[in-house]
């Protein structure tokens, strides 16, 4: 079985600009990264990337890869990736749940909750494995800070999901509490079940988890006064499609379910 998040049921009231130009610079990161060749998007990787060690002052970086402090890798890791797969999966979570998330709080707290989360997400993986000499790349920390606050603003909100088993292909729309609960519990349970020895790469599962707590703790203190916690539904949960029967992409539910649940 294979499954996709393609999009929301949530509307948006502004252009969410901040979360399209972490989108842009990640990707062009990601181009440039690639444009460097092997051994030197290597040495980026070392150079930019969050290592626990560094960070936490146990081993230090030769002195032709320093290219920023130890401290400022927080930041500047979140804009790395280590392929496509993990650039076009982070991009695409981005993509669907940060405009909400920005639209509730406006676009300076964004980016300041986006880079909080993020650094909680990278603080979390570096405790668990403080010796650890392994750059640590990726948003996937700062979006799981993302996916955090739209479960706490959101949890009933629809997920649009392409399920695919063997010939039988649907969309079916799925509460983002069910969707994203699942994903919160998957990065838990592989965190606590991976072993951290600080020395082997691979996914940085408590980077998931800390952002995602970081996430869902903040989201009361940087929304804005009127925007409201647990929000309902904009369609009907469990609904099943062909592809090609939602025709309009992003945030934004069909016209045909707009008044739903009836009454709103």
């Amino acid at each position: 079985m294979f499954t996709l998040p393609l999009s929301d049921d949530n509307p948006t009231r502004r252009t969410p600009a901040v979360t399209y130009a972490i989108i842009v610079a990640c990707v062009g990161m990601f181009l440039w990264q690639v444009s460097l060749g092997p051994r030197a998007g290597q040495a980026i990787v070392y150079s930019l990337g969050l290592i626990p060690a560094v960070l936490f002052g146990s081993a230090q970086l030769p002195p032709e890869l320093r290219l920023v402090p130890a401290p400022a890798s927080v930041v500047t890791s979140m804009f790395l990736h280590g392929g496509w797969m993990h650039l076009l999966g982070n991009m695409l979570y981005l993509w669907i749940f940060g405009n909400n998330v920005e639209d509730s709080m406006g676009r300076g707290r964004f980016l300041v909750f986006y880079l909080l989360c993020g650094t909680a997400a990278a603080l979390a993986q570096g405790f668990a494995a403080p010796q650890s000499q392994i750059p640590m790349i990726g948003a996937s920390g700062a979006i799981g800070g993302v996916l955090g606050a739209y479960l706490v603003l959101h949890p009933r909100a629809n997920v649009r999901m392409l399920f695919i088993i063997l010939f039988f292909i649907r969309i079916v729309s799925v509460p983002a509490a069910v969707v994203l609960g699942l994903w919160f519990i998957l990065q838990f349970v592989s965190g606590a079940t991976t072993p951290t020895t600080g020395d082997d790469g691979g996914v940085a599962f408590w980077a998931h988890v800390g952002g995602f707590v970081a996430g869902a703790a903040l989201i009361p203190l940087f929304k804005r006064r009127e925007v409201r916690l647990f929000e309902g539904p904009h369609s009907r949960p469990f609904e099943m499609a062909p592809p090609g029967a939602f025709r309009r992409r992003g945030s934004v539910p069909p016209s045909g379910n707009r008044s739903w649940p009836p009454g709103r």
